[in-house]
């Protein structure tokens, strides 16, 4: 096989549509535009325009808040802690860290830090450093003989 050889499989290509190249292409003259009015002239771009009638996302009431500096964790479940345990990807030895994680291939991003949630059964005798965890994982890990060093915020309480 040569590169002169190749072509693309039977089918798989179309030749481009030339708009306004004669009538007998099926194309010709208005060019699929149809005949005059405002959609018919070059240079309009009218999404969301419903003919000077309120468009429907201004119909609609607006709900919701997004908050621009909101924290993202990337979360890790008990289960594929302790699968990556299994599977040898982690080290019980020492203490584990996020950067640790990543290594492992169970985080791909640590983002604002790594929160672990209470899925799955805890592995053994685990000592983790994070950013965040649930006081069902926190317990989880200690009930397995671990321990967990949470290096986020910690909420205070303000209901007196």
């Amino acid at each position: 096989m040569k590169l002169n050889e190749l072509s693309p499989a039977e089918g798989s290509t179309k030749n481009r549509h030339r708009v306004g190249r004669g009538v007998g292409s099926g194309k010709g003259k208005t060019g699929g535009r149809g005949v005059k009015g405002q959609k018919s002239r070059s240079g309009v771009a009218i999404n969301g325009f419903e003919g000077g009638q309120m468009p429907i996302y201004m119909r609609l009431p607006k709900r919701g808040f997004t908050s621009r500096n909101k924290k993202q964790h990337a979360w890790v479940n008990l289960g594929i802690l302790s699968k990556a345990v299994e599977a040898g990807k982690l080290d019980l030895k020492g203490e584990i860290t996020e950067a640790d994680l990543v290594a492992a291939g169970i985080v791909r991003r640590i983002k604002d830090g790594v929160r672990i949630l209470a899925k799955g059964d805890a592995p053994k005798k685990l000592k983790i450093t994070v950013t965040g965890a649930s006081k069902a994982a926190i317990e989880a890990i200690e009930k397995a003989g671990g321990k967990v060093t949470v290096t986020g915020p910690v909420k205070e309480d303000t209901a007196e």
